[in-house]
């Protein structure tokens, strides 16, 4: 590392080199910016030195540009190392300013996501310049490539991934690079990438532009795991971004009836997202050791849109090296004000049952967000008559089908949506979850032992109370439901694993 720093400063005007090889804080050296007409500056991690006794001339840009080879995006690099270059010109093509940055091979950035990547999902990785994606990125395509042995090609733009020069860096280990000419054929070479070279995964730094988006959304939908980044600041920021909203499913507005908006408490007009997200988990780098993860993008940025509160998961790496993780920090979106309240269930629990449904006119991926979204297990079934119901759309509900007449002769309930939308599909399952709890409810022992007590002592001329066996406080609760139907009194006693439901006739 020590040798490759010296390539770059080696470059330098003599005065500017000797300065920096004898400066103290080299190891935390992120970049130099040379001005013409103005004093050189070193920046560092936590600082920056300006040095007023040096102004840069012309002589001192040409000495620094005149081993090095500008490409289109006014990027430039040396061999074999992973430095980047950048130039600032004047009207006339003339380059007035330079702008070189320190690239670094830092191991152990992936430990901290290191079960993320394992898990073999897209990952976008998002965050201001300057932040440590890039060198996330390069740690991430070498686990990948060496330790987990895929074929992973990385779309290299500006050769600031793999290092300037036709040998790759060893930073990306046995990964394979293809060097692009232009940013502004990324995306085309993305492309290329999948159709020539068999991947299991692309890795692309800095999608930028809508054909980027576009051509991400083309990978993913192959069955290729994608690794990217891009910048912005937090996942809300990325979602009204409308250059790359698609990488998170793109976001369209729909207009709400009267009697949605008021049971929503919120617009007639919201915002819901369209597709499926490009990227399964995003990862947010706040700085080089403190990361926000965000698992099952689809279901977050639902949430972001309804004014839900999320949990991403949330790590920083301490003082002593250790990883520390707090799961319980949650924030809600700004934009909109609706705020269904969540219930948890204390005593129904629909985890273990899986509920198979058959889709009719119905988009699969958004019936797949729903049911995480409110909890319930579903499956999909490929053949109606396997599925316990069918959901459709009110449009190929009213074209009354031969399927539609063969799923009513069979006896499968028909459920039935005015659009084909996340909201409606949200709202729909919400129903069947309601009615699954009822049912399960109905064949709970102590809910029949309630039942059948309320009869006996309603008919009874023998007694004037009966205990019930002692339940948790959600079952005492549908007890004394039942001992209103029946016209009984009730009421708990003792305290505790004890603490059981009495019955009192009138």
């Amino acid at each position: 590392m020590d040798n490759e720093v010296n390539l770059l400063i080696k470059t330098l005007p003599k005065f500017l080199y000797e300065i920096l090889t004898k400066h103290k804080n080299l190891d935390n050296l992120i970049e130099i910016v040379l001005d013409y007409g103005r004093s050189p500056e070193a920046r560092f991690t936590n600082h920056s030195e300006v040095f007023f006794d040096y102004e840069i001339t012309e002589n001192h840009i040409d000495l620094v540009r005149e081993n090095l080879e500008f490409m289109p995006d006014n990027r430039a690099g040396i061999q074999r190392t992973l430095h980047r270059i950048s130039a600032i010109r004047n009207r006339e093509n003339k380059i007035i300013g330079l702008t070189m940055r320190v690239g670094r091979l830092i191991d152990g950035t992936i430990n901290i996501i290191d079960d993320i990547v394992k898990k073999s999902e897209s990952i976008l990785f998002l965050g201001p310049p300057g932040v440590g994606k890039t060198t996330m990125l390069r740690e991430v395509s070498k686990f990948l490539a060496d330790k987990m042995h895929k074929r992973v090609i990385i779309v290299d733009t500006s050769n600031e991934i793999g290092g300037d020069g036709d040998i790759p860096h060893p930073a990306i280990g046995t990964a394979r690079r293809m060097q692009v000419t232009s940013p502004s054929m990324q995306h085309s070479v993305m492309i290329e990438a999948v159709e020539n070279h068999m991947p299991e995964v692309i890795v692309i730094d800095e999608i930028g532009t809508i054909e980027d988006a576009k051509a991400a959304r083309t990978i993913a939908e192959r069955g290729v795991q994608l690794i990217g980044t891009a910048h912005g600041m937090d996942l809300n920021n990325l979602i009204l971004n409308p250059t790359l909203s698609d990488l998170v499913g793109g976001i369209e507005s729909v207009t709400l009836g009267d009697e949605e908006a008021k049971k929503r408490n919120t617009q007639k007009t919201i915002l819901e997202r369209k597709s499926q997200p490009t990227f399964n988990n995003l990862v947010e780098i706040k700085g080089f050791n403190h990361v926000l993860i965000h698992e099952n993008l689809d279901v977050v940025v639902d949430r972001l849109l309804r004014g839900m509160p999320i949990k991403p998961i949330e790590r920083k790496i301490n003082s002593n090296g250790v990883i520390d993780e707090m799961k319980n920090k949650s924030y809600k979106s700004e934009k909109n004000n609706f705020e269904p309240r969540l219930v948890e269930d204390e005593h129904v629990n629909l985890k273990e049952k899986i509920i198979s449904i058959y889709p009719y006119g119905v988009n699969k991926g958004k019936l797949d967000s729903a049911s995480k979204e409110i909890g319930l297990n579903i499956s999909i079934t490929n053949n109606y008559t396997d599925s316990e119901f069918i959901v459709t759309t009110k449009n190929f509900y009213k074209k009354r089908t031969k399927f539609l007449i063969d799923a009513h002769k069979n006896n499968i309930p028909v459920y039935v949506i005015r659009k084909n939308t996340l909201n409606q599909i949200v709202s729909l399952l919400s129903t069947i979850k309601k009615q699954q709890i009822q049912s399960i409810e109905k064949s709970d022992p102590a809910i029949a032992e309630a039942e059948t007590l309320a009869i006996e002592l309603t008919n009874s001329h023998d007694h004037s109370k009966l205990e019930l066996s002692p339940q948790s406080s959600y079952i005492r609760k549908l007890q004394h439901n039942i001992a209103d139907k029946y016209g009984l009194t009730s009421s708990s006693k003792n305290h505790g694993k004890s603490r059981r439901v009495v019955y009192f006739k009138n």
